[in-house]
């Protein structure tokens, strides 16, 4: 594949999104929001320039070529994706009035309220429609319509202490994405009766079972943005230079697809390149890091994870990131599990991809015996070493994905994170 040390590229991102927040039975004024606008790219003799704006193309050009005022060693591949994708909702968010979204979420509110010992809660509706157009002098071309709804919901419970709790539904599709909101404030209920009853975790080094959504941050947090090659080139990640080589057992596989319709969806990146699935860990084996056409010129990778938030530069970033099926059923973890915690859900924590060392907060847990459930946990924190649970984790066969947003370098974009349940060795504690 080649590599160009001169090259320029022109990206027109046109976005509509609506939020509309319902707090405790009061609705926020619905926020509308547009943007349209032009991000211009220009490589030249190995060095950068950009700039953003409503320019005419020539203009743009003109701006980032003078901005482009060094030399460097900066080189992308040369490459040639042409094609149009648009992503037809099954009920178009378009044609559904204010005040019925209004209502939809005064009826999600209501779930919540049937608990009486709820306090506070907070039902959020957004929708957004993106749509590209990329150019480049390597003769690519593509372009892409893309909706995305959702909707989240917290809640607040207080008895003797206060315990919060919250899901979230987002997908890329239409208004037909908030079905399953209902039963999202009914595990809200649910979940917090538990929690107002739980007690504070053990503490110390101990089995842990992670639900698909903590194990999901897992693979997300502790080891994708390991496997990003800025990273690597950086010499901020502790997976540098181990391609190759064996990191867990023969069972663990672990991909980033942005093909799979989840959150973190896309047909092309923004770099103009066909989205596909990458495995980055197969059969235990590191095999590929995730690069922009930069990154894959240095490292020989393979592009396609080139990312940005409105007219912001590309930059390396995870899409559908997640560890795949195992060979366990959930019986038979929590039986080698034996004597730990189940714990489960993400209340965010904190990560060091250069060392590997990590540490994340659950939402809530609960006590296993003798491999049976017993009594719930709340306040409960995990940390571990990435390398080292890889090792030694045992993966369910219930895959599941989890949608949020990613910030890096002052960016967001939306991801999903999946994982099955997952057990693994870890040290436990209060958060």
């Amino acid at each position: 594949m080649d590599s160009i040390r001169n090259f320029r590229d022109v990206r027109i991102v046109e976005s509509k999104s609506l939020t509309i927040n319902l707090e405790n039975g009061v609705v926020e004024k619905p926020k509308y929001e547009f943007f349209k606008s032009k991000a211009f790219r220009v490589l030249k003799n190995g060095f950068w320039g950009y700039c953003h704006g409503e320019f005419d193309e020539k203009e743009g050009f003109e701006i980032a070529e003078r901005n482009a005022c060094d030399s460097h060693d900066s080189e992308i591949v040369s490459l040639n994706y042409r094609g149009k994708y648009e992503l037809k909702p099954k009920i178009d968010f378009e044609y559904v009035s204010i005040e019925e979204k209004v209502n939809f979420l005064r009826e999600v509110e209501n779930v919540l309220k049937s608990f009486d010992k709820i306090v506070s809660t907070k039902v959020v509706y957004m929708e957004n429609t993106k749509k590209v157009e990329y150019r480049d002098s390597c003769g690519c071309e593509v372009s892409y319509t893309v909706p995305r709804t959702g909707v989240i919901i917290q809640a607040v419970a207080k008895d003797e202490v206060l315990q919060f709790y919250s899901k979230r539904i987002m997908k890329p599709a239409g208004y037909e994405c908030v079905d399953g909101a209902f039963e999202c404030a009914e595990e809200v209920v649910s979940v917090l009766k538990e929690l107002l009853k739980a007690k504070l975790p053990p503490s110390g080094k101990m089995d842990v079972l992670m639900d698909s959504e903590l194990a999901g941050v897992f693979i997300h947090e502790a080891f994708g943005h390991a496997v990003e090659a800025d990273h690597v080139l950086q010499g901020a990640s502790v997976l540098s230079g181990l391609i190759g080589k064996k990191l867990a057992g023969e069972n663990v596989n672990v991909f980033d697809d942005p093909t799979i319709k989840e959150f973190g969806f896309y047909p092309f990146d923004d770099e103009g390149v066909k989205a596909e699935r990458k495995a980055l860990i197969r059969d235990g084996v590191l095999i590929n890091y995730l690069h922009s056409r930069e990154t894959a010129a240095k490292l020989g990778g393979k592009a396609g994870n080139g990312r940005a938030q409105a007219t912001m530069e590309p930059i390396v970033r995870m899409s559908n990131t997640y560890i795949d099926n195992g060979d366990y059923t959930f019986e038979e973890l929590l039986e080698e599990t034996r004597n730990g915690v189940y714990l489960l859900g993400t209340r965010g924590g904190e990560t060091n991809p250069a060392t590997g060392y990590f540490q994340f907060n659950a939402q809530y847990g609960y006590v296993i015996e003798k491999g049976e459930i017993k009594y719930p946990i709340r306040d409960v924190s995990l940390s571990g070493n990435t390398l080292e649970i890889l090792k030694e984790i045992k993966l369910g066969r219930d895959l599941k994905f989890n949608p949020g947003f990613c910030g890096k370098a002052g960016q967001l974009v939306p991801v999903s994170d999946g994982a099955p349940h997952s057990l693994v060795k870890a040290k436990v504690g209060g958060a």
